[in-house]
């Protein structure tokens, strides 16, 4: 261990495991450390009752959540369950997809689409219209209204950045998403559905915000729908996404880097000048120029900028309402629960290999608003029909305060409610160009993936 790196990770979390990934490729010099025995720091995925340490506690979800080793026998065996602590699914066309891509990643990984995606709109479950066909069809809109819609997906559809002739007069890095919709006179409900499930926004900030970001968002989602002509825009892998950690730690491997899990009390060592110059651990300090980590590893250099409320739900069926949907993303948008911000409802099942055969996993997440998270994500909850078993939890949200151009540090900000990766990945290829000073090329070709994911 005594020896030089260009880049030190601390902890593999899916964030850290990209970077560690990228950086490998990029021919640089990378050592990955975790003080954990296993994978996938916060986002690791357990069975019911895995012994694994966490924080000096098993790592089952039954010891983790209950307190009790022996999981009850209506549940079914542990070893059949992989259930992903932050669960987020993969939009097929989106940034992730192009990462993996990209690194070739996708040769240790198997995906299966996404059964459906669905909006909560006045007390009900609704699937999302993603296309002017599709919005002609859909009971969320009037019939005038209906029209209107199709009208707007068109214009969305048909836009071309780099064609002024389709831009129909409008600047969309000037023109509001607000003023962008006031032209097409479209109501607050249709507003709702189409920022949130389908733009994906979190808040409503995004009204005042320059339309051009919104209509890449709904293009990107339509075009990931079309890729698969399934239900939904989004991917998921087999068995979880436990395995998207590991994938990157291989390739990792693959191109000279090296890693050790279970390093206890990785100690990060500054200079004089307060730049970080290597991680000690066990007696040995192995020297770098930089460093990525998460924020556990410099408590001094994050602050807390929120928490998330989830609630975790082990259940014998589909989420009623979703056409029997085997996995499935719900969004209920801030505005229908009188909200900040908006909840989120996810759930997988013995198809995509992360339950016993007959049981479903189910996320209930959002940002928290208060310390009660079973009363908070009860609107959620209440859309999930009977349960076998359910768990709540609230975890803290970190971003870095440092400055890494001063200290060379890059730390990662802590995950957020959403059951989607768009922000996720955002995060990792920021901090991707500040270590480099180069933006990752991701102009790939995307049916490169396909085999792997029929």
């Amino acid at each position: 261990m005594d020896e030089e790196y260009d880049v030190i990770v601390l902890g593999t979390g899916l964030k850290e495991c990209i970077l560690s990934g990228l950086l490998s490729v990029d021919g640089l010099k990378v050592l990955h450390m975790d003080r954990n025995d296993y994978y996938g720091g916060e986002s690791t995925s357990l069975n019911l009752i895995q012994a694994r340490k966490l924080n000096h506690e098993t790592r089952g979800l039954l010891k983790r959540f209950r307190g009790i080793d022996k999981p009850p026998s209506h549940l079914g065996p542990s070893r059949d369950y992989n259930v992903d602590m932050i669960p987020k699914f993969m939009m097929a066309n989106g940034t992730l997809v192009r990462v993996l891509i990209h690194t070739d990643v996708t040769k240790y990984l198997s995906f299966k689409a996404v059964d459906g995606s669905f909006v909560f709109n006045k007390g009900k479950v609704h699937k999302v219209p993603a296309t002017d066909m599709e919005a002609l069809k859909s009971p969320l809109m009037g019939i005038f209204e209906k029209r209107r819609a199709r009208k707007f997906f068109i214009y969305v559809q048909d836009y071309d950045e780099s064609n002024p002739q389709t831009h129909e007069g409008m600047d969309l890095t000037r023109v509001t998403t607000r003023e962008l919709i006031a032209k097409y006179g479209l109501d607050d409900n249709t507003v709702d559905f189409i920022g949130h499930a389908l733009a994906l926004h979190r808040d409503d900030r995004y009204l005042d915000e320059p339309a051009l970001d919104t209509v890449k968002r709904m293009k990107l989602y339509s075009e990931s729908l079309a890729r698969f002509q399934g239900g939904s825009p989004y991917i998921y892998p087999l068995y979880g996404l436990g395995e998207l950690p590991q994938a990157f730690a291989r390739l990792s491997a693959v191109y000279g880097g090296t890693y050790m899990l279970n390093k206890p009390e990785c100690k990060v060592e500054f200079n004089e000048e307060g730049k970080v110059c290597g991680v000690t651990s066990e007696g040995e300090t192995a020297r770098c120029k930089k460093l990525v980590c998460d924020p556990s590893y410099l408590p001094n250099k994050v602050r807390k900028v929120g928490k998330v409320a989830r609630a975790i739900a082990i259940m014998s069926h589909p989420i009623p309402n979703t056409n029997d949907s085997h996995s499935v993303q719900v969004i209920l948008p801030q505005k229908q629960l009188g909200r900040r911000s908006d909840m989120y409802l996810f759930c997988c099942s013995y198809t995509h290999n992360v339950a016993p055969k007959g049981k479903f996993i189910a996320f209930v997440t959002t940002e928290a608003e208060t310390d009660q998270p079973a009363i908070e994500l009860k609107p959620g909850i209440d859309l999930l029909g009977p349960v076998d078993e359910i768990f709540f939890d609230i975890y803290d949200r970190y971003a870095p305060v440092n400055e890494p151009s001063l200290d060379n540090c890059f730390i990662s900000t802590s995950y957020d409610a959403t059951t989607h990766f768009e922000s996720t990945v955002m995060d990792v290829l920021a901090m991707y160009t500040m270590i480099t000073g180069k933006a990752l090329d991701l102009s790939v070709d995307l049916s490169a993936a396909s085999a792997a994911e029929e």
